[in-house]
């Protein structure tokens, strides 16, 4: 398939994980892919894959993703689709009661205000040419609550889906299309290490998702193209769930 022959799409957090995979699936889609990351290494070896560009980028920091976003419409002349897929969930973000502010601030700022920045400097781009899609990754959690809580992400990715759909709604009619991932549990290197060092958290979660596994990146990455492509012209404002049944499920099976 080639859906996205010839535009511009930037991915945010390109180097791992759901970034990476969309990355190639970008590439395979036939779009100039501009793979952003704060890992220059892992940026560039990203780009010595799928082709492209590497941009270094701080999401957390506004002049970094101006420059990004400013840079990209000026090299290509158009800016076509942003995935803003970066994010963190560190091992200080816990219960409320155990979580301090600096972790709450600090995922705060990485998970939702660089979606206010990637949105704000892709927006104008995107109005000039009359068209445009941008993807915000949230999560499952920002629809469910969970006993096991990273308090700080939880509301990091609800504060990502609301401000998608005022988006969404705002410039549907000049072209612009905007929506929120939602992915399940991930099988990504992050989430891997995470739940290594504690077998039991891993079970307690996957018992929860009724297709009994974690999804792979590029499954997530499909949905991405699918978002980012005129198959889904006429989405904008959605939450898009892609979580093996977890949001659907009452009990799972055995």
């Amino acid at each position: 398939m080639e859906r996205l022959q010839d535009r511009v799409a930037v991915i945010t957090g390109a180097g791992s994980g759901i970034g990476l995979a969309t990355a190639r699936r970008f590439a395979l889609e036939k779009a100039k892919v501009i793979c952003a990351d704060i890992s220059v290494a892992a940026g560039e070896k990203a780009v010595e894959e799928v082709g492209g560009e590497f941009v270094q980028v701080d999401v957390a920091d506004e002049e970094s993703v101006r420059a990004l976003m400013d840079g990209t419409a000026e090299r290509h002349g158009r800016l076509d689709i942003v995935f803003n897929n970066a994010g963190i969930s560190p091992p200080d973000d816990d219960s409320i009661l155990e979580t301090g502010l600096d972790a709450w601030e600090r995922v705060l700022k990485v998970n939702t205000t660089s979606v206010f920045f990637g949105c704000k400097f892709a927006i104008p781009h995107m109005r000039r040419q009359g068209k445009g899609s941008i993807i915000n990754t949230a999560s499952f959690v920002a629809l469910l609550g969970a006993a096991t809580s990273q308090i700080a992400y939880t509301a990091s990715k609800g504060g990502v889906l609301a401000m998608t759909r005022e988006l969404g709604v705002q410039f549907a009619r000049e072209g612009i299309r905007v929506n929120a991932l939602c992915p399940g549990p991930v099988a990504t290197p992050l989430l891997m290490e995470l739940f290594a060092k504690d077998p039991e958290r891993a079970a307690r979660r996957l018992v929860h998702v009724p297709m009994g596994r974690f999804a792979e990146p590029a499954e997530i990455a499909a949905a991405v193209a699918f978002l980012a492509s005129d198959d889904a012209s006429f989405m904008t404002a959605n939450q898009f769930v892609v979580d093996g049944g977890i949001t659907g499920a009452y009990v799972t099976p055995l």
